[in-house]
């Protein structure tokens, strides 16, 4: 089992940037994937970014690709995700998310075993 505590959202400027935590315990971490979501209140959480194990590798979707950044800091037990130039449309609520199998589809929300509780990033000026 593994347990996700998010943390660093806040009130930030459009244009500003964030970079949110995700601090894990458990055992194995190492073997892990890690994923960020973020969900807007009445909609879909939607996935942001996925991090293998080791960091060995990332991936983001089309919507991500060069404002989001995921890291991983194995020796911390500690995820992160930079947001740079940060819009509007950015304000959710962030979620971390493990997936224990190595073996299910990137960004798919079923494919993670265990979520954190959340941190709320808004937006505005």
């Amino acid at each position: 089992q593994v347990q996700l505590v998010e943390s660093g959202g806040g009130l930030v400027q459009p244009g500003g940037s964030v970079k949110l935590s995700c601090a894990a315990s458990g055992s194995d971490l190492d073997s892990y994937m890690f994923a960020w979501f973020r969900q807007a209140p009445g909609k879909e959480r939607e996935g942001i970014a996925h991090i293998g194990s080791r960091n060995v590798g990332t991936y983001y979707p089309d919507i991500a690709k060069g404002r989001f950044f995921i890291t991983r800091d194995n020796a911390k037990a500690t995820v992160y995700l930079q947001i740079d130039n940060l819009k509007p449309e950015d304000t959710a609520v962030y979620f971390c998310a493990v997936d224990l199998s190595q073996t299910k589809e990137c960004l798919l929300t079923d494919s993670y075993d265990y979520w954190g509780q959340g941190t709320q990033v808004t937006v505005s000026s």
